[in-house]
């Protein structure tokens, strides 16, 4: 590995057959689709970086690559459900030193943290295999970043088996901490917002209040950060409040009976 100038891909899996909210990638933010405006504030990583849209063959995401292709946006198609396979496969075409996971239901994703998780991989290099913010997470639910060095996804796109650990690309890292060197950054704040805030996207609630926060803060300040749309919400606790019942949700529940590292206490059952 060049140690001064690895080459770091950033991921974002996006499809349009989400079950709860379809097609919620495209849905419209002051004029562009939510993944545009997602991709506007990775752009803003202080680091190069590829970004490089994941989607699948499915005929339904034909409509993600037609954006890429208008946007000259990189992207991959692969299998619907193999989100690991899709990871490993852009990491290769890309010749990356490390692959970084952020989901598209991510779109108020502060870049400064992503900015963070890949301080810590430099500083750290060939330290660690796996680096996240999310075990245990602090931040915001929707400040999501998992950082993979190319030789650890590569032994566990070979040796994951699990559906669940094909689909959700991470959990072999995780669940494996004696076949991988694991960090977890935690908010500096001392903060523990994680199952009280809700920055991401899988109900129309949080389409509405996600939607709120662009038209809010969006117009006088593009490049706003994690503590502007918590200002906003603390002052105006009706935006807070447009999902705040769905806080705390999020895919483990499904999986608490599969998960060895996640409790009860890291989902809400809704």
């Amino acid at each position: 590995m060049n140690k001064h100038h690895p080459i770091i891909t950033i991921v974002i899996q996006a499809r349009m057959s989400s079950s709860r909210l379809p097609k919620k990638v495209m849905l419209p933010i002051l004029g562009e689709t939510l993944l545009w405006r997602m991709i506007e504030r990775i752009k803003r990583v202080k680091y190069p970086v590829n970004i490089v849209i994941a989607t699948s063959t499915d005929v339904i995401d034909d409509i993600i690559e037609l954006f890429c292709q208008e946007k000259n946006v990189a992207f991959f198609r692969g299998d619907l459900n193999d989100l690991l396979d899709r990871h490993y496969q852009v990491g290769l075409l890309t010749k990356a030193d490390a692959v970084i996971k952020i989901p598209s239901d991510c779109p108020l994703i502060d870049p400064k943290i992503i900015d963070k998780v890949i301080d810590f991989y430099l500083d750290n290099q060939s330290e660690y295999d796996f680096i996240s913010n999310l075990h245990p997470a602090t931040y915001p639910d929707g400040n999501d970043v998992e950082l993979m060095a190319f030789e650890a996804l590569e032994k566990a796109w070979k040796q994951a088996q699990k559906p669940l650990e094909r689909e959700h690309t991470t959990p072999f890292f995780w669940e494996n901490s004696q076949l991988f060197r694991l960090a977890n950054l935690t908010w500096e704040t001392g903060l523990d917002y994680s199952m009280t805030h809700r920055f991401t996207i899988d109900y129309y609630e949080d389409y509405q209040f996600i939607k709120r926060i662009f038209e809010e803060l969006y117009p006088s300040n593009p490049d706003f950060q994690l503590e502007d749309i918590l200002s906003l919400i603390d002052s105006n606790t009706d935006i807070y409040k447009i999902n705040s019942q769905f806080s705390g949700v999020n895919w483990y529940r499904h999986h608490l009976d599969e998960l060895t590292t996640i409790s009860s206490e890291q989902t809400k059952i809704f």
